[in-house]
């Protein structure tokens, strides 16, 4: 492929849990250089406090210091607007909100910002928006577009389907499962919800994650919970779990404060998904591991009492 020499910036945060495979298959395909950011550290989360205003959420403080982490390290940041993916499909606003409210805290620094806008209520699907913005880089013929995009979904796809699968080899393993019910940029961060998957594993528990299971089945299940649900992700989580429910022996619900839609979600599952031992874990810039590590141990120890192993 010829190189374009324009490399594209990814904040390892938010949705890059999600697109990961999907844009670097994508702007590598047509001959972009491609740098990510470091995994999250005390330093990048420090860097995106000091710039968000208090009342954001850890998830939002995280993306912004990987934000100011790139700056100077690529020509363009990749920020798309994601609304929605259709009726009752919508996305939490700040996902809506995010190049402006990015392009706004960076305004002294020139920021350059790559974005696309994914919303389908207004007629603007995911390839129609990408081409928009590959024209406005005037350097990607329609039939590379076309090729790229094609390549892009299905590495996408298959990356996501093979994840999938182990999930469902775990599931059929014996031993203590605990199913978490967490936004992949929230239980995949190193510095947020990676350790709570860690320590399962370290004390012989089988972690399982709600959000890697079928999008389109899960969608269709969560209705069984809540049929009002209109966050896209949300629901997915909530199809997980009423997909797994009958086969663990906990749920973890884990968010990052002050998630709104989690918040109301979670409560949500608390009252309607009954008989199974509940841990809601929220994790704030102050969440230590000792802490977590303390509430983790006492929850393990309430199934194991549950199931007369203790």
């Amino acid at each position: 492929m010829k190189k374009v020499g324009i490399t594209i910036g990814l904040p390892r945060a938010l949705l890059y849990y999600r697109y990961r495979v999907f844009w670097e298959t994508f702007f590598q395909e047509l001959g972009f250089e491609i740098v990510a950011s470091e995994p999250t550290n005390r330093e990048i989360l420090e860097q995106g406090a000091a710039l968000a205003i208090d009342e954001a959420c850890l998830s939002l403080k995280v993306y912004l210091g990987h934000v100011a982490a790139l700056v100077g390290k690529c020509d363009f940041i990749l920020i798309p607007r994601i609304s929605n993916f259709g009726r009752h499909r919508n996305m939490c606003t700040r996902f809506e909100a995010l190049p402006d409210l990015t392009r706004h805290v960076f305004r002294d620094r020139r920021l350059q910002i790559l974005s696309y806008e994914l919303d389908v209520l207004e007629k603007k699907d995911e390839e129609n928006a990408l081409m928009e913005m590959c024209r406005t880089l005037d350097c990607v013929s329609t039939k590379a577009f076309k090729r790229a995009y094609k390549k892009a979904k299905k590495a996408d796809t298959e990356h996501f389907r093979e994840r999938c699968r182990k999930q469902d080899a775990l599931a059929r393993r014996d031993g203590m499962k605990v199913l978490i019910a967490a936004h992949s940029y929230v239980a995949e961060d190193p510095f947020m919800g990676r350790m709570v998957t860690d320590y399962l594993r370290k004390n012989g528990v089988i972690p399982l994650r709600a959000d890697l299971t079928d999008h389109d089945d899960a969608l269709k299940h969560s209705r069984e919970l809540s049929p009002t649900c209109k966050w896209e992700i949300s629901r997915e989580i909530l199809g997980g779990i009423q997909k797994r429910k009958d086969g663990i022996d906990g749920i973890i619900l884990l968010s990052a404060f002050p998630c709104g839609p989690d918040a109301m979600v979670n409560e949500l599952i608390a009252r309607r998904v009954k008989g199974i031992p509940m841990l809601n874990l929220v994790l704030d810039a102050q969440s230590g591991t000792a802490g977590v590590e303390t509430r983790l141990e006492s929850f393990i120890d309430i199934i194991r009492f549950k199931e007369g192993s203790l």
